[in-house]
């Protein structure tokens, strides 16, 4: 019997053949576009939409167990998952809440904030707070990095602090609220791939970044002790801001993310308008925007769906389970598996979204069966992808930051700002102890 069960697992395999296809194609064809062909875009000319569309083309030609109209129906039954709705429901609202408060100049003044009320000899290390806190407010890396990296070619420019080592800043703290936020979409797939309360990821997650983040702000301000230079004070407009603040203040106690994001883009649009951001007839067309910003992750997380449904259907999850299993030993090694796995699909998909969405439902069956808690889980898959993101070389998150500079009129690649991402180190770091640590949840 035994046996027979480890046929039938390793048969089960071969329902994995669209995730290799995937992988294959995506990193395959990235290599190709950045280091042979250097094409303008290099891994994102390879869109991951269409990859998983022909990986989905995989599963339903590969399974001949089901006709047709029963393939359609099992996509359906794992596209209407109440978790998948949900989460491309908030990906849509955090979009349109993104789209508001940029148009009305909310990440600018923010920052002409921040470096007003912070000294000059803590320029760099004001940088990682000032995306610490838009990353958390916003939900979104990248937009932090557009939004900021102009102001660390800035920074460095006013105080002679290397050019690299000031991006880097700005990364780390994307990198922060990336993780953390919970608008982010980061957070909104692990928690519900796992099926946990917003509120106790946030918690638990807190707690495992916070001392990356502290050493990681030390360290900053250790290693610029002063600047050669005067920061000039920057203009800002309180109102302008109150958006953020509210948003952050609304998910730290609690509320409901759709009344926060809502709130949020309704006092957005509101502000935008009153200060002479944008015309109110073009509320419509900011937050479209925002929403359209959300198209890729959206549809791929319907297509994955679809995918993860017709491969799951055909054994492939329960046979990748049982051999992580018998490569696990104890409930330390289940966190660690959960983290290798969730890393290895980020480094082939440079998206830590996706590689969530992903490993999250290989992560919730191996968690179950060790009796890992789902915010532990949740906690440990953003985090491991958002370290791992952030240090990729091919990463959108870097690819931004070098673009703001090259925009500035300045040539640096992304492999100089790895020596100086502490942030995304330390975090994986401190997940590590975490998982050493091994302290019962409650």
């Amino acid at each position: 019997m035994g046996e027979l069960n480890y046929l039938k697992k390793t048969k089960g395999l071969g329902a994995l053949l669209p995730v290799g296809v995937f992988l294959a194609l995506y990193l395959g064809f990235g290599i190709v576009f950045e280091y042979v062909l250097h094409t303008p875009g290099g891994f994102y000319d390879v869109k991951a939409v269409v990859v998983f569309l022909i990986a989905l083309l995989v599963a339903v030609l590969q399974d001949n167990r089901h006709s047709f109209e029963e393939k359609i129906a099992i996509m359906a039954r794992g596209v209407s998952d109440s978790n998948i709705i949900l989460m491309c429901l908030v990906f849509l609202a955090a979009g349109a809440f993104s789209g508001a408060v940029q148009a009305a100049g909310g990440a600018e003044s923010t920052v002409a904030l921040f470096l007003t009320i912070l000294p000059d000899k803590i320029a760099v290390g004001g940088l990682f707070l000032i995306a610490c806190f838009i990353s958390l407010s916003m939900g979104s890396s990248c937009a932090t990095i557009a939004a900021l990296s102009s102001f660390g070619v800035a920074v460095s420019e006013a105080t002679g602090f290397s050019l690299a080592l000031c991006l880097a800043a700005v990364v780390g703290g994307a990198m922060f609220g990336d993780n953390l936020s919970v608008i982010s979409d980061t957070t909104i797939a692990a928690v519900r791939t796992q099926g946990c309360k917003m509120r106790d990821k946030f918690r638990m997650n807190f707690w495992i970044v916070l001392p990356a983040a502290v050493l990681t702000l030390v360290l900053l301000i250790v290693m610029t002790p002063s600047a050669s230079a005067q920061m000039q004070s920057a203009e800002y407009n309180i109102f302008k801001v109150l958006p953020y603040l509210v948003v952050l203040v609304g998910a730290l106690i609690g509320l409901n993310v759709f009344i926060v994001l809502f709130t949020g883009t309704v006092l957005s649009l509101g502000v935008g308008i009153a200060t002479g951001a944008f015309a109110w007839t073009e509320s419509f067309g900011v937050v479209f925007d925002g929403i359209n910003a959300m198209y890729d992750i959206t549809v791929i997380s319907i297509v994955v769906a679809c995918i993860g449904a017709l491969v799951k259907e055909n054994g492939g999850i329960n046979a990748l389970i049982g051999l992580v299993r018998r490569c696990i030993r104890s409930k330390r090694g289940a966190q660690l598996g959960i983290g290798a796995l969730v890393v290895g699909v980020d480094v082939a998909t440079a998206n830590n979204t996706i590689a969530i969405v992903m490993a999250g439902p290989i992560a919730k069956e191996i968690s179950s069966e060790y009796g890992i808690s789902p915010k532990r889980t949740a906690s440990l898959l953003d985090i491991f992808a958002s370290a791992m993101q952030g240090i990729l070389p091919y990463g959108a998150q870097l690819l931004y930051a070098v673009s703001g500079a090259a925009a500035a009129g300045y040539t640096i690649s992304s492999l100089d700002l790895i020596p100086h991402l502490y942030y995304p180190i330390l975090m994986a770091i401190s997940a590590f102890l975490f998982i050493l640590i091994q302290k019962k949840d409650k």
